[in-house]
């Protein structure tokens, strides 16, 4: 009954006013309802986010690219703005903000570039929905002269050796075996810390979430944190996993951070989603190294020395065939182009979120391991990020002798660099001299590009909000 006299009053009130007030009212209805409408339908497609990911894929736009090219909080200060505008009611501006998100909407063809877009992160912040996008486009050569140095270092080393070099800005790629996989070792401590990271974005994990370590968990080889392991157990934070995993390559550290992420499987999900190619992982350090000795993990090898025991006891015959099949076809391969290609789309802020890049960056660069591979053959003024790796020692070679991280110059121009080693034996001064080599001929392509820089553009400006 309410709403009948609710509703006759309505009509009563329509039929006391004149007609042009009547059309200008029933007007006004029709535009705000239709304004109304459209900014609800941006506002759902907003929260589509996955189908709006697979959308923006096959339809870019330079307006999305363009958009890139301002810090977040502008892009947010102006989306506020256009809301604000709207929320007044200002007919014509009302109708210009309404083109403008139909446009964003339904990617009208502004430019003749049909570029790819890859949707990293889509994340809605009130107000502003925030798109991180890489551009796929034709990239420019390498220097030949980095190249043909490359070429030359890797020929007069006189063993198997991947070397990839990525300008990240440019995007170019200089590389020897760039695509033939190579045994990764604790390189690929990358990928455990970045899946970590990635849950900590997704908010399925924090930085300073508690976690305790047990005997059971502790590795093989280096895992300095395993002395703090009593049959109590030993509590800490899943951020100082990732930093003994990083900086100081802790087995064991780097072991459970797996398994909190979910393991081997939760890492290969998170290279295949953000198309990270190049790039496995096989399963954590502790059974890696065993089923590279020809042993299979168990917990009886937990404590002290066991596992040295047990593997000096296996007859060669059975090591010799495990070593033999990893190398042949490493477990946790990778390629020095996938590689690089990771780290650069790192730096660029395509992969994570801007703080847990910046975590990410900030404690590769504390890295100390390695401090005369990659890094020593850095001038001053430049800077790396960096991690390494270091497999067994086997019949008087070493397996998988690596460096992979990012050398920044001193004007801020960034290089993504990866030295792999199979198997090598050549004394430690030659492995080392080797790998700061191709340091400095990166830095010599630096100081010769430096007249040149301006004239290339960027492939992606990384985010500055």
């Amino acid at each position: 009954m309410d709403r009948v006299l609710e509703r006759s009053i309505e009509i009563s009130a329509w039929e006391d006013i004149s007609p042009q007030a009547f059309a200008l009212r029933a007007g006004s209805r029709v535009f705000w309802g239709l304004a109304d409408a459209g900014w609800a339908l941006c506002v759902e497609l907003a929260r589509a986010k996955t189908g709006l990911a697979r959308w923006l894929a096959t339809r870019p736009t330079a307006l999305l690219h363009w958009q890139r090219l301002f810090p977040e909080r502008l892009r947010d200060s102006t989306i506020g703005g256009a809301l604000l505008v709207f929320d007044r009611r200002w007919p014509l501006a009302t109708l210009i903000s309404l083109t403008l998100a139909a446009v964003a909407a339904t990617q009208i063809p502004i430019s003749k570039v049909s570029p790819r877009v890859v949707a990293t992160s889509l994340v809605r912040a009130a107000p502003a929905l925030i798109i991180r996008q890489v551009v796929d486009r034709p990239l420019p050569p390498a220097p030949a002269q980095l190249q043909a140095r490359l070429d030359d270092l890797a020929a007069d080393y006189g063993e198997s050796v991947g070397v990839a070099v990525s300008d990240v800005t440019a995007g170019w790629v200089a590389s020897v075996k760039g695509d033939s996989p190579f045994p990764q070792q604790s390189v690929s401590k990358l990928w455990v810390a970045m899946t970590a990271l990635d849950a900590i974005d997704q908010g399925k994990m924090s930085l300073d979430q508690s976690v305790m370590l047990w005997p059971d968990d502790r590795s093989v080889f280096n895992q300095p944190i395993s002395h703090q392991i009593t049959d109590a157990g030993y509590e800490t934070t899943v951020a100082n996993l990732m930093r003994r995993a990083l900086i100081g390559s802790d087995n064991a550290a780097n072991d459970k951070l797996m398994s909190l992420v979910g393991g081997p499987a939760a890492i290969h999900e998170m290279l295949a989603r953000k198309a990270l190619n190049g790039i496995s992982l096989a399963e954590d350090e502790k059974h890696l190294q065993a089923r590279i000795t020809g042993l299979t993990w168990s917990p009886e090898l937990s404590p002290y020395g066991a596992f040295e025991a047990a593997r000096a006891a296996l007859p060669r015959e059975i090591r010799d065939a495990a070593m033999e099949a990893y190398l042949s076809n490493p477990y946790d391969g990778a390629s020095p182009i996938g590689i690089v290609t990771a780290l650069a789309a790192l730096h660029r802020g395509e992969l994570l979120s801007d703080s847990s890049t910046q975590t990410m960056l900030a404690t590769m660069a504390k890295a100390t391991t390695g401090p005369r591979r990659l890094k020593g053959g850095l001038p001053a003024g430049w800077s790396i990020a960096h991690k390494t790796g270091t497999g067994q020692d086997f019949r008087g070679s070493s397996i998988g002798i690596n460096d992979v991280g990012l050398i920044t110059a001193p004007d801020g121009r960034t290089y993504a660099v990866a030295v792999l080693m199979r198997r090598t034996e050549q004394p430690t001064p030659q492995r080392l001299e080797f790998m700061q080599a191709v340091t400095r001929a990166v830095v010599s392509t630096w100081e010769t590009s430096r007249p040149k820089i301006a004239e290339l553009a960027p492939l992606v400006r990384p985010s500055e909000g």
